[in-house]
Protein backbone atom coordinates (compact mmCIF):
# COMPACT_ATOMS: atom_id res chain seq x y z
CA UNK A 1 0.00 0.00 0.00
CA UNK A 2 2.90 2.50 0.76
CA UNK A 3 4.37 1.86 -2.45
CA UNK A 4 0.94 2.26 -4.20
CA UNK A 5 0.71 5.86 -2.50
CA UNK A 6 4.19 6.40 -3.47
CA UNK A 7 3.95 6.21 -7.48
CA UNK A 8 0.65 7.31 -6.93
CA UNK A 9 2.07 10.76 -5.65
CA UNK A 10 5.02 10.68 -8.16
CA UNK A 11 2.30 10.33 -10.91
CA UNK A 12 0.00 13.43 -9.64
CA UNK A 13 3.54 15.34 -8.87
CA UNK A 14 4.20 14.59 -12.43
CA UNK A 15 0.68 15.38 -14.23
CA UNK A 16 1.04 18.60 -12.24
CA UNK A 17 4.07 19.26 -13.74
CA UNK A 18 2.91 18.57 -17.04
CA UNK A 19 -0.27 20.48 -16.77
CA UNK A 20 2.25 23.29 -15.76
CA UNK A 21 4.92 23.31 -18.35
CA UNK A 22 1.81 23.00 -20.95
CA UNK A 23 -0.26 26.23 -19.86
CA UNK A 24 3.58 27.86 -19.47
CA UNK A 25 4.12 27.04 -22.74
CA UNK A 26 0.71 28.01 -24.18
CA UNK A 27 1.07 31.27 -22.27
CA UNK A 28 4.89 32.15 -22.67
CA UNK A 29 5.87 30.68 -26.22
CA UNK A 30 2.87 30.80 -27.68
CA UNK A 31 1.84 32.51 -30.58
CA UNK A 32 4.73 31.82 -32.69
CA UNK A 33 4.75 33.49 -36.06
CA UNK A 34 8.05 35.25 -36.43
CA UNK A 35 8.91 38.75 -36.01
CA UNK A 36 7.49 41.39 -38.25
CA UNK A 37 8.77 42.33 -41.61
CA UNK A 38 11.19 45.37 -42.05
CA UNK A 39 9.18 46.58 -44.44
CA UNK A 40 7.93 50.54 -45.56
CA UNK A 41 4.83 51.45 -47.44
CA UNK A 42 5.15 53.75 -49.60
CA UNK A 43 1.85 56.04 -49.74
CA UNK A 44 1.11 56.46 -52.59
CA UNK A 45 -1.90 58.16 -54.13
CA UNK A 46 -2.84 54.98 -55.74
CA UNK A 47 -2.15 52.59 -53.16
CA UNK A 48 -4.29 54.85 -50.72
CA UNK A 49 -6.93 54.95 -53.30
CA UNK A 50 -7.06 51.18 -53.55
CA UNK A 51 -6.74 50.40 -49.85
CA UNK A 52 -9.47 52.53 -49.30
CA UNK A 53 -11.64 50.89 -51.27
CA UNK A 54 -10.69 47.25 -49.88
CA UNK A 55 -10.94 48.84 -46.28
CA UNK A 56 -14.38 50.46 -46.90
CA UNK A 57 -15.80 48.29 -49.55
CA UNK A 58 -14.45 44.77 -49.60
CA UNK A 59 -12.41 43.90 -46.54
CA UNK A 60 -14.56 46.10 -44.53
CA UNK A 61 -12.31 46.69 -42.30
CA UNK A 62 -13.60 50.19 -41.48
CA UNK A 63 -17.15 48.47 -40.97
CA UNK A 64 -15.91 46.76 -38.00
CA UNK A 65 -13.41 48.74 -36.55
CA UNK A 66 -15.80 51.91 -36.39
CA UNK A 67 -18.94 51.84 -33.98
CA UNK A 68 -22.27 51.34 -35.93
CA UNK A 69 -26.19 52.65 -35.36
CA UNK A 70 -28.11 49.23 -34.14
CA UNK A 71 -31.02 51.09 -34.35
CA UNK A 72 -30.94 51.68 -38.11
CA UNK A 73 -31.39 48.61 -40.57
CA UNK A 74 -27.81 47.09 -41.74
CA UNK A 75 -26.05 49.19 -38.72
CA UNK A 76 -24.37 51.44 -40.85
CA UNK A 77 -21.52 53.34 -39.24
CA UNK A 78 -21.09 56.33 -37.38
CA UNK A 79 -18.94 58.22 -40.08
CA UNK A 80 -17.65 61.12 -37.32
CA UNK A 81 -15.60 58.72 -35.99
CA UNK A 82 -14.25 56.34 -38.97
CA UNK A 83 -12.06 53.50 -37.59
CA UNK A 84 -11.75 54.59 -33.71
CA UNK A 85 -13.29 51.07 -32.71
CA UNK A 86 -15.19 50.82 -29.82
CA UNK A 87 -18.08 48.18 -30.65
CA UNK A 88 -18.33 45.60 -27.54
CA UNK A 89 -18.49 42.15 -27.83
CA UNK A 90 -19.79 40.02 -24.66
CA UNK A 91 -21.93 37.47 -22.75
CA UNK A 92 -24.86 40.19 -24.15
CA UNK A 93 -24.33 38.41 -27.80
CA UNK A 94 -23.46 34.68 -26.37
CA UNK A 95 -19.59 35.87 -26.27
CA UNK A 96 -17.11 33.93 -24.42
CA UNK A 97 -15.57 37.00 -22.59
CA UNK A 98 -15.27 40.75 -23.07
CA UNK A 99 -13.94 42.11 -26.02
CA UNK A 100 -13.38 45.67 -27.27
CA UNK A 101 -12.91 46.27 -31.20
CA UNK A 102 -9.89 48.50 -30.90
CA UNK A 103 -9.04 51.91 -32.38
CA UNK A 104 -7.28 51.81 -36.37
CA UNK A 105 -6.41 55.59 -36.19
CA UNK A 106 -3.26 57.13 -36.57
CA UNK A 107 -3.71 57.85 -33.13
CA UNK A 108 -3.61 54.92 -31.72
CA UNK A 109 -1.24 53.11 -34.44
CA UNK A 110 1.29 55.68 -34.45
CA UNK A 111 4.16 53.23 -33.04
CA UNK A 112 3.28 50.64 -35.21
CA UNK A 113 5.72 49.82 -38.19
CA UNK A 114 4.30 48.65 -41.25
CA UNK A 115 5.70 45.52 -40.72
CA UNK A 116 3.79 44.98 -37.36
CA UNK A 117 0.84 45.82 -39.03
CA UNK A 118 1.08 43.55 -41.71
CA UNK A 119 1.95 40.64 -39.35
CA UNK A 120 -1.19 42.21 -37.35
CA UNK A 121 -3.59 42.09 -40.23
CA UNK A 122 -2.63 38.51 -41.90
CA UNK A 123 -1.24 36.76 -38.80
CA UNK A 124 -3.43 37.61 -35.92
CA UNK A 125 -0.99 38.69 -33.47
CA UNK A 126 -0.47 42.24 -32.05
CA UNK A 127 2.50 44.86 -31.95
CA UNK A 128 2.85 43.28 -28.42
CA UNK A 129 3.06 39.96 -29.48
CA UNK A 130 0.01 38.54 -28.16
CA UNK A 131 -2.70 36.85 -30.01
CA UNK A 132 -5.73 38.59 -31.80
CA UNK A 133 -9.19 36.98 -31.09
CA UNK A 134 -10.47 35.59 -34.86
CA UNK A 135 -13.10 38.20 -34.61
CA UNK A 136 -11.11 39.73 -36.83
CA UNK A 137 -10.94 37.29 -40.56
CA UNK A 138 -6.83 37.72 -40.13
CA UNK A 139 -7.42 33.81 -41.12
CA UNK A 140 -8.67 35.39 -45.08
CA UNK A 141 -6.54 38.27 -44.54
CA UNK A 142 -3.61 36.22 -44.84
CA UNK A 143 -4.00 35.05 -48.12
CA UNK A 144 -4.33 37.99 -49.38
CA UNK A 145 -1.79 39.36 -52.20
CA UNK A 146 0.87 41.64 -50.25
CA UNK A 147 0.42 44.57 -52.32
CA UNK A 148 -3.51 44.77 -51.19
CA UNK A 149 -2.30 44.60 -47.47
CA UNK A 150 0.14 47.83 -47.92
CA UNK A 151 -2.30 49.18 -49.89
CA UNK A 152 -4.92 49.31 -46.59
CA UNK A 153 -2.07 50.08 -44.25
CA UNK A 154 -1.33 53.13 -46.26
CA UNK A 155 -5.21 54.02 -46.37
CA UNK A 156 -5.57 53.16 -42.42
CA UNK A 157 -2.42 56.03 -41.93
CA UNK A 158 -4.79 58.49 -43.56
CA UNK A 159 -7.10 58.33 -41.42
CA UNK A 160 -8.95 61.50 -39.23
CA UNK A 161 -6.86 60.60 -35.67
CA UNK A 162 -9.48 59.55 -32.99
CA UNK A 163 -7.54 59.18 -28.93
CA UNK A 164 -10.41 56.76 -28.53
CA UNK A 165 -8.99 53.67 -26.16
CA UNK A 166 -10.81 50.80 -24.61
CA UNK A 167 -10.32 48.17 -21.62
CA UNK A 168 -7.92 45.05 -21.97
CA UNK A 169 -9.91 42.19 -23.87
CA UNK A 170 -11.10 39.62 -21.01
CA UNK A 171 -11.94 35.88 -22.47
CA UNK A 172 -13.10 33.10 -20.37
CA UNK A 173 -11.40 30.36 -19.41
CA UNK A 174 -9.78 27.94 -21.53
CA UNK A 175 -9.97 30.46 -24.04
CA UNK A 176 -8.05 32.69 -22.82
CA UNK A 177 -5.41 30.32 -23.02
CA UNK A 178 -6.46 28.52 -26.48
CA UNK A 179 -6.47 32.06 -27.91
CA UNK A 180 -2.84 31.77 -28.53
CA UNK A 181 -2.70 28.63 -30.09
CA UNK A 182 -4.67 30.40 -33.07
CA UNK A 183 -2.65 32.41 -34.83
CA UNK A 184 -0.53 30.91 -38.03
CA UNK A 185 2.20 32.27 -39.94
CA UNK A 186 0.51 33.71 -43.40
CA UNK A 187 0.49 32.34 -46.86
CA UNK A 188 0.37 35.62 -49.23
CA UNK A 189 -1.69 34.99 -52.61
CA UNK A 190 -1.71 36.76 -55.55
CA UNK A 191 -4.29 38.46 -57.01
CA UNK A 192 -5.60 37.68 -59.96
CA UNK A 193 -6.02 39.27 -63.42
CA UNK A 194 -9.43 40.80 -63.21
CA UNK A 195 -10.32 38.95 -66.81
CA UNK A 196 -9.79 35.90 -65.30
CA UNK A 197 -13.36 35.99 -63.72
CA UNK A 198 -13.62 32.91 -61.44
CA UNK A 199 -10.44 33.38 -59.81
CA UNK A 200 -10.79 36.76 -59.15
CA UNK A 201 -13.59 36.25 -57.46
CA UNK A 202 -12.23 33.43 -55.41
CA UNK A 203 -10.16 35.75 -54.25
CA UNK A 204 -12.41 38.47 -53.59
CA UNK A 205 -14.64 35.90 -51.52
CA UNK A 206 -11.53 35.29 -49.96
CA UNK A 207 -10.78 38.97 -48.73
CA UNK A 208 -14.11 40.01 -48.32
CA UNK A 209 -14.44 36.72 -45.67
CA UNK A 210 -17.55 35.67 -46.90
CA UNK A 211 -17.02 31.67 -45.48
CA UNK A 212 -16.60 33.16 -42.20
CA UNK A 213 -20.05 33.86 -41.57
CA UNK A 214 -21.68 31.83 -44.23
CA UNK A 215 -20.70 29.02 -43.12
CA UNK A 216 -21.68 27.17 -40.00
CA UNK A 217 -19.25 26.41 -38.04
CA UNK A 218 -18.87 24.39 -34.40
CA UNK A 219 -16.48 25.52 -31.57
CA UNK A 220 -15.21 27.63 -34.26
CA UNK A 221 -14.50 25.24 -37.02
CA UNK A 222 -16.15 25.05 -40.63
CA UNK A 223 -18.48 22.12 -40.63
CA UNK A 224 -17.18 20.20 -43.82
CA UNK A 225 -20.01 19.92 -46.18
CA UNK A 226 -21.64 23.10 -45.38
CA UNK A 227 -19.17 25.59 -46.98
CA UNK A 228 -21.24 28.83 -48.15
CA UNK A 229 -24.89 27.29 -46.38
CA UNK A 230 -25.17 29.55 -44.07
CA UNK A 231 -26.91 28.79 -40.61
CA UNK A 232 -23.72 30.84 -38.27
CA UNK A 233 -25.57 32.24 -35.39
CA UNK A 234 -24.65 35.47 -33.88
CA UNK A 235 -26.54 36.60 -30.80
CA UNK A 236 -27.94 40.40 -31.27
CA UNK A 237 -28.81 40.13 -27.47
CA UNK A 238 -31.58 39.82 -24.98
CA UNK A 239 -33.23 36.24 -27.10
CA UNK A 240 -32.48 38.14 -30.64
CA UNK A 241 -30.58 35.15 -32.68
CA UNK A 242 -29.74 36.14 -36.69
CA UNK A 243 -28.77 33.08 -38.95
CA UNK A 244 -26.49 33.72 -41.91
CA UNK A 245 -28.09 33.04 -44.94
CA UNK A 246 -27.58 30.75 -47.38
CA UNK A 247 -25.14 31.65 -50.30
CA UNK A 248 -24.37 28.10 -52.01
CA UNK A 249 -25.91 28.12 -55.28
CA UNK A 250 -28.51 25.93 -53.95
CA UNK A 251 -32.12 26.99 -56.27
CA UNK A 252 -34.28 26.28 -53.61
CA UNK A 253 -32.33 27.62 -50.24
CA UNK A 254 -29.36 29.33 -51.75
CA UNK A 255 -28.74 31.74 -54.53
CA UNK A 256 -29.08 29.24 -57.52
CA UNK A 257 -32.16 31.12 -58.97
CA UNK A 258 -30.61 34.63 -58.82
CA UNK A 259 -29.68 35.95 -61.75
CA UNK A 260 -26.11 38.24 -61.97
CA UNK A 261 -28.13 41.43 -62.05
CA UNK A 262 -30.41 40.32 -59.14
CA UNK A 263 -26.82 39.38 -56.98
CA UNK A 264 -25.54 43.19 -58.05
CA UNK A 265 -28.82 44.41 -57.41
CA UNK A 266 -29.31 43.50 -54.09
CA UNK A 267 -25.51 44.96 -52.97
CA UNK A 268 -25.86 48.12 -54.99
CA UNK A 269 -29.36 49.75 -53.70
CA UNK A 270 -28.06 50.63 -50.52
CA UNK A 271 -25.35 52.51 -52.45
CA UNK A 272 -28.41 54.53 -54.04
CA UNK A 273 -28.93 58.17 -52.97
CA UNK A 274 -32.97 57.44 -52.77
CA UNK A 275 -31.69 54.56 -50.01
CA UNK A 276 -32.66 56.05 -47.02
CA UNK A 277 -31.83 54.75 -43.80
CA UNK A 278 -34.90 52.38 -42.41
CA UNK A 279 -35.17 52.62 -38.34
CA UNK A 280 -35.17 49.07 -36.44
CA UNK A 281 -36.96 49.19 -33.18
CA UNK A 282 -36.01 46.78 -30.56
CA UNK A 283 -37.05 42.76 -31.64
CA UNK A 284 -37.42 43.85 -35.48
CA UNK A 285 -35.40 42.18 -38.17
CA UNK A 286 -31.47 43.37 -37.96
CA UNK A 287 -28.44 42.30 -39.75
CA UNK A 288 -24.63 42.16 -39.00
CA UNK A 289 -24.20 41.90 -42.59
CA UNK A 290 -22.59 45.28 -43.89
CA UNK A 291 -24.87 46.42 -46.91
CA UNK A 292 -23.79 49.71 -46.61
CA UNK A 293 -20.23 49.30 -47.20
CA UNK A 294 -20.05 46.14 -49.37
CA UNK A 295 -22.44 48.47 -51.64
CA UNK A 296 -19.61 50.41 -52.72
CA UNK A 297 -18.01 47.63 -54.62
CA UNK A 298 -17.78 48.08 -57.96
CA UNK A 299 -19.81 45.65 -60.17
CA UNK A 300 -17.44 44.31 -61.85
CA UNK A 301 -16.33 43.22 -58.46
CA UNK A 302 -19.57 42.19 -57.51
CA UNK A 303 -19.91 40.32 -60.73
CA UNK A 304 -17.04 38.08 -60.11
CA UNK A 305 -18.15 37.03 -56.78
CA UNK A 306 -21.29 35.92 -57.73
CA UNK A 307 -19.52 34.04 -61.29
CA UNK A 308 -17.26 32.33 -58.61
CA UNK A 309 -20.30 31.49 -55.68
CA UNK A 310 -22.29 29.88 -58.51
CA UNK A 311 -19.58 27.31 -59.31
CA UNK A 312 -19.27 26.19 -54.98
CA UNK A 313 -20.99 23.15 -54.24
CA UNK A 314 -25.13 23.72 -54.16
CA UNK A 315 -25.98 22.75 -50.30
CA UNK A 316 -29.70 22.31 -49.38
CA UNK A 317 -30.05 24.14 -46.12
CA UNK A 318 -32.88 26.42 -45.20
CA UNK A 319 -32.18 29.00 -42.83
CA UNK A 320 -34.65 30.85 -40.40
CA UNK A 321 -32.50 34.39 -40.81
CA UNK A 322 -33.85 35.92 -37.78
CA UNK A 323 -35.92 34.67 -34.38
CA UNK A 324 -36.43 36.45 -31.05
CA UNK A 325 -37.60 34.41 -28.35
CA UNK A 326 -40.63 35.36 -27.07
CA UNK A 327 -39.80 35.38 -23.29
CA UNK A 328 -36.64 37.16 -23.46
CA UNK A 329 -36.84 41.00 -22.54
CA UNK A 330 -35.67 42.88 -25.91
CA UNK A 331 -33.93 46.16 -25.76
CA UNK A 332 -31.95 47.81 -28.51
CA UNK A 333 -28.12 46.55 -29.00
Amino acid sequence: MKKFKKWATYIAICVALFIIAAISYVSLALPNVGEPQNIKVDATPQRIARGKYLANHVAVCIDCHSTRKWDIFAAPIDTAVIGAGGEKFDSRISFPGEVYVPNITPANLKSWTDGELYRAITTGVKKDGSAIFPIMPWQSYSKMDPEDVYDIIAYIRTLQPHAASYPKRKLDFPLNLLVNTMPKKAEPGKRPAESDTLKYGAYLVTTAACAECHTKAEKGSPIPGMEFAGGNEYGMGNGATLRAANISPDKETGIGSWTKEQFISRFKQFDNSAMKPVAVKPGEFQTIMPWWRYSGMSETDLGAIYAYLKTVKPVKNKVNKFQVDATASINPK
